[in-house]
């Protein structure tokens, strides 16, 4: 088999209708990029009003401006409920999921399994655009009078008997929901008669497998998030009473359909981050995966097994019988197994390798750390015994960000540093990126561990004024200056890729020395249909070639 050592001839220039009406999965796989980057620093932007109004005991004000609300028609209180709401549903609908499933998967997997695109390219346009159309339904909420006031997870009855405008958190899910059911149909039939002649499932990188799972996932679990979430709409403007008490419901039915789908999506988000992690560490480190078949059977497929058995963990202390919370303990535990071995092969990888420390493996060396702390605080939670005390406290709250929000988004970071000579030509791995690093790493360490210290405390989370807990003060003042650093460092990092795109330094088409197909048989960036000439592999190839 042969290595493509071309040069990508020059570009055609941009032309808008392109991009609008495109279908190729690259240039699709980029629009996701461009949209989850906008969600991101959106409930980026919301994030620093929470800590800015945590930042003293009272009401500053400060959290109306922050959600449009300039004439101060809501009080400190919804504000601040406002802003919670846009935070965690726009990171994970609008940032996480679509940054990982949408823009990676787009982009990298037909490349990886040697296919010209997508299996129904017409479908993935349709999904690209039906999740842009979340996003500005979502950005409406800074619009409308009637702001939606109902957290992310929109828990009735609250949901059902607030002024503020459900409807809008509905049509959000709906939307985003749907792109995801496209992609996720797309993507498996693609993996599975798309590959090159010659590649068995054993031989596909390790992302491609990450995404595999996390697709069946989202296929299996999204409709009960749309489910519930219609039901709720119908209780809210057509007077049922699937969740109101005072109508006969029952809001733990609510409660239980949102986490057997969110409590998933943890691990929608997890296992194509920790499939970014594996491509980047086997590539720097020039070894092949430790463990590929544990880590592929054992792990990516063991989650999927046992990920719908774990949800009631969330409902600990929202009146479960003590039976069930001794039966989903087991299996929340259970389930750190399969994670367990992904770890152990992630971490095996580096052995004796012969490590490049370039920016992209400083953001998986960070993702690495918060996979063990975040790991390491989530099993306390695991407890009943233990997760009764610190459920509604801080304590979960950085655990939180820790393992999931701050590890999948360091490692989309780190993938868009990865990648970036693929789909630009150039590098990425400027001064600018250098300081953004050290401002993003500081910032998030400076903002959560004060909360992991005042939440074992019993500092109460999703409280906009905490005068009964006045000791707390000083640690959520260090809280909102790491947060602060982090603002910072996310805009450089931003401004930093807009640069390099327009004029960063030029790279060679395989500067990593990957033997992935993206990196050996591509241009950079790769042209339509992107290989010049039909892929075939060995029975004998794999893309960790690197000690054969």
């Amino acid at each position: 088999m042969t290595t493509l050592v071309e040069t990508a001839p020059a570009a055609s220039g941009f032309k808008l209708s392109e991009w609008i009406f495109t279908t190729d999965h690259k240039r699709i796989g980029i629009l996701y990029l461009i949209g989850s980057v906008a969600a991101f620093l959106v409930a980026g932007l919301m994030a620093i009003g929470i800590r800015t109004e945590q930042y003293a005991i009272g009401e500053s004000g400060v959290i109306q401006f922050f959600v449009g609300d300039v004439g101060k028609n809501l009080s400190s209180g919804t504000a601040y409920n406002v802003a919670l709401y846009f935070h965690g549903a726009a990171m994970i609908l609008g940032f996480l999921i679509p940054g990982l499933t949408g823009f990676a998967a787009n982009y990298l997997i037909p490349m990886m399994i040697g296919a010209p695109d997508v299996a129904f390219p017409r479908i993935n346009a349709l999904s690209v655009w039906l999740f842009w159309a979340g996003i500005v339904v979502a950005l409406l909420t800074f619009v409308i009078p009637d702001k939606p006031d109902i957290m992310w997870t929109g828990y009735a009855p609250y949901s059902i008997t607030t002024p503020g405008n459900t409807s809008f958190y509905v049509f959000t899910v709906h939307l985003i929901g749907f792109s995801s059911i496209l992609a996720a149909v797309n993507f498996l039939v693609t993996i599975a008669y798309m590959r090159a002649p010659g590649m068995g499932w054993n031989q596909m990188n390790m992302f491609v497998w990450c995404s595999f799972g996390a697709f069946v996932i989202q296929l299996v679990f999204v409709p009960v998030l749309a489910a519930a979430v219609t039901l709720l709409l119908l209780d809210r403007y057509v007077g049922t009473g699937f969740f109101d008490p005072a109508r006969g419901g029952d809001v733990l039915l609510y409660e239980n359909l949102f986490w057997f789908y969110s409590h998933p999506a943890v691990y929608v988000i997890f296992l194509p981050a920790m499939g970014i992690l594996y491509e980047i560490v086997a590539t720097q480190a020039k070894n092949p995966i430790f463990n590929y078949k544990a880590a592929v059977y054992g792990g990516i497929v063991g989650i999927m097994v046992i990920t719908g058995e774990v949800w009631v963990h969330h409902l600990y202390v929202a009146g479960m019988p003590d039976w069930i919370r001794i039966g989903m303990m087991v299996t929340t535990l259970l389930i750190s197994v399969p994670v367990g071995l992904m770890v152990i092969s992630l971490w095996g990888t580096l052995y004796k390798g012969s490590i490049t420390y370039n920016l992209a493996m400083a953001y998986v060396v960070c993702c690495m750390f918060l996979i063990l702390l975040g790991g390491l605080t989530g099993i306390p939670l695991a407890i009943t015994s233990m997760t009764v005390h610190l459920a509604r406290t801080s304590f979960v709250h950085a655990h939180f960000h820790f393992i999931m929000g701050l590890m999948a988004t360091y490692s989309v970071f780190a993938a868009v540093y990865f990648w970036f000579p693929k789909m630009t030509g150039r590098s990425a791995d400027s001064k600018i990126a250098w300081l953004a690093f050290w401002l993003n790493t500081a910032g998030t360490q400076i903002t959560f561990w004060p909360l992991f210290i005042i939440g074992v405390q019993g500092m109460p989370r999703r409280y906009y004024d905490y005068a009964l807990f006045p000791q707390f003060e000083s640690y959520h003042h260090i809280a909102t200056l790491g947060a602060a650093l982090s603002a910072v460092g996310v805009l450089l990092m931003v401004l930093g890729w807009i640069i390099s795109a327009v004029k960063g330094p030029k790279t060679s088409t395989n500067p990593w020395g990957s033997k992935s197909l993206e990196w050996t048989h591509t241009l950079s960036p790769p042209g339509p249909g992107n290989f010049p000439k039909p892929v075939t592999v060995s029975e004998t190839w794999t893309p960790y070639q690197y000690k054969a």
